[in-house]
This record gives structure tokens, C-alpha cells and sequence, in this order.
């Protein structure tokens, strides 16, 4: 076989068929005509001498052919973009783009300050930041989709051989409540207290309400034993629906440093218990790092002290705690 049975093109159009499930979405999504992108399939699959879908559903199906080809052509694809991100470091970040992830609450109150931070040093590298759960998070790094990320949740064990993983910062977890609650007049109250309260909280299967739990676990407050009001699908409805007095949460510090600093809601102390998780940097040691990602991991986040005044209690681990682990476990103190 002198030369490749398929193109470049062909790849991206067989990666956009099976993400959008059809033929026609996969075309709008390109940019092209449904005809185009058919007559391409059509060509790799005569090059190949296989069927690449099953065309007897509406929606379109890969066979097992058109699965493993999915699967190198998402390395080759990935790899033809770590090439060109490496010829842009060539250009001493002139250019290029610098790929971060993060997971949700992270991704949404702490990497836009970080990522200003190095847009103010280097306005020509472009940056894109993907939010997604731990676990999505996690494997696109593996992927070399993400340079490198942000998580507050567990690395997925299958995985844990695979990247690398260190202790970034610590991230305490704050009991909210509106300005005119009852208990808004004290700065600590007792664990016994926390029954008594209407909690609003994400829903079952967030990675953060399962942290939340297993903390207050730790801490000899049974989570079972909590009076669930609502289950809301993000932080911003949470903390909305406490402004207005519907509730009480456990939440980020770094999401409620501006509704503190308004006086929008309270924060409350629990005694003897302090509930933190840590934060850890991913990155996979087995790809190409660009210079950009170098310096954001260099010169950028040790700038995170900077930020503590304004992330409340978040802080950056000590030095003989950042050595690389794999045991995330997020972690409390609690005094009889």
C-alpha cells in the first residue's frame, strides 16, 4: 500500500458523524454540504474495503471497522494538532494557543482570574478553557485534547497510572445562608444546628454534593440525616435561591467572594469542623508540553497567592505537600 487509504479530512468528517449522530448534523457542524460528506464516506470506505456505518437505524452507527478507525483517528488527529502547537512554540509564543481544563466550580470562579492573569503577559497566545467533569477532564488529558487542568474531584483509577497528578491548593468548603436569616446574627454555630436547617444542594450525581457528603461524613455529621429543600443543577442557582432565603449550602469559597464582599449572603462557621478539598494540577507526562503551558504552570499559578485576599480561604498547599500523588482524597478536620 504505497500510499494512505484516507485523508486528514476524511477523519474529521468520520469524527463528526459519530459526535453528532447523522450525516447532515456532522455537515452543518464542517461547514459543508451533506452530498460533500457522503460522497466522502462513501470514497474511504470503497479505499478501505470496509463498511464504516450501519446504515439500517436513523441514526447513523459505526461498525466495528468504523470504530477502531475512530479510535487511531482521534490519536492521529490529536497528534497533527500537538505538531502544529510545537511549530508555534518555534515563534516564542507569538502565536499559538494554550488548552486548560478545569472542572466545574474550578472552572467557573478560578481559572478566568488565572487565565487574565496571563492574558495581560501574553496577549498573542489565544486560550481556550474546557469545564467538564473530573472524569472528562481527565481523559482529555490523557488525549492530549488539554494541556493541562485544574480539578477539585478524584482522578479515575484507570487513569491514575497514566498522568500526573500534584496537590495545588486547598479549597474550603463555606456554609451559606441569606442576610436575614435567623442564624445570619452568629458566626458559628453548632453541628447539632445543621439538622435543623433547609439545605440546598446540587443533585445526586454531582462529584461535588458526593464530596460534600463523604466530608461532613468524616466530620460525625451524618449527611442522611440533612433536611434537602431543593436539588439544583448549578452553583449560580444555588447561591441565587439562598439570596432569597429558600435555604441554606455548602459552597465553593472562591464562588461567593463577591456575594460576601456585597453582603448579599453570610457565612457561618460550624464549630470545631473545618471542611476543605484539595484542588491538584494534571498534566500527562507523555506529551508534547508547549512553552505556553510551561509558562502558565511556571510563572502563573504561583501567582495564586496574590489571589488569596479575594478567594477567601483558599490556599496554596505547602511545599512538602505538592509532590505529585494519585489519592486525591478531599479532606476535614473536626475536634470533639
Amino acid at each position: 500500500m504505497s500510499d494512505l487509504p484516507f485523508t486528514l479530512d476524511q477523519l474529521r468528517i468520520l469524527k463528526a458523524i459519530a459526535a453528532e449522530g447523522s450525516f447532515k448534523r456532522a455537515a452543518d457542524s464542517l461547514y459543508v454540504s451533506q452530498p460533500a460528506v457522503s460522497l466522502q464516506v462513501q470514497n474511504l470506505e470503497r479505499q478501505l474495503a470496509v463498511p464504516l456505518f450501519d446504515r439500517g437505524g436513523r441514526r447513523a452507527q459505526l461498525t466495528e471497522a468504523g470504530h477502531l478507525l475512530l479510535d487511531y483517528g482521534d490519536r492521529i488527529l490529536a497528534l497533527c494538532q500537538e505538531t502544529c502547537r510545537a511549530i508555534d512554540d518555534l515563534q516564542n509564543l507569538q502565536g499559538g494557543t494554550l488548552v486548560i481544563g478545569a472542572s466545574q466550580t474550578t472552572g467557573t470562579y478560578l481559572m478566568p482570574r488565572l487565565i487574565g492573569l496571563f492574558r495581560q503577559a501574553y496577549p498573542e497566545v489565544a486560550v481556550q478553557l474546557h469545564v467538564h467533569s473530573t472524569r472528562r477532564t481527565c481523559w482529555s488529558i490523557l488525549n492530549g485534547q488539554v494541556d493541562l487542568a485544574i480539578i477539585g474531584g478524584e482522578v479515575p483509577l484507570e487513569l491514575q497510572e497514566s498522568l500526573e497528578v500534584s496537590a495545588y491548593a486547598e479549597d474550603e468548603l463555606a456554609l451559606i445562608l441569606s442576610k436575614d436569616h435567623p442564624l445570619a446574627a452568629f458566626s458559628t454555630i453548632q453541628r447539632e444546628d445543621l439538622y435543623k436547617l433547609n439545605f440546598i444542594t446540587l443533585d445526586t450525581q454531582s462529584t461535588i454534593r458526593k464530596v460534600i457528603d463523604q466530608l461532613l461524613s468524616r466530620g460525625n455529621i451524618d449527611p442522611r440525616l440533612l433536611k434537602i429543600e431543593m436539588e439544583l443543577n448549578s452553583i449560580e442557582a444555588i447561591k441565587n435561591a439562598v439570596q432569597s432565603g429558600l435555604g441554606v449550602a455548602f459552597v465553593s469559597v472562591s464562588a461567593i467572594d463577591k456575594e460576601l464582599e456585597l453582603g448579599i449572603v453570610k457565612r457561618v462557621k460550624i464549630e470545631n469542623v473545618t471542611v476543605k478539598r484539595v484542588l491538584s494540577l494534571i498534566i500527562n507526562p507523555n506529551r508534547y508540553r508547549s512553552k505556553a503551558a510551561e509558562i502558565f504552570m511556571n510563572e502563573i499559578l504561583p501567582q495564586f497567592e496574590t489571589l488569596n485576599s479575594h478567594l477567601g480561604q483558599i490556599s496554596t498547599p505547602k511545599a512538602n505537600n505538592t509532590e505529585p500523588f494519585v489519592n486525591l482524597a478531599s479532606q476535614i478536620t473536626s475536634r470533639p
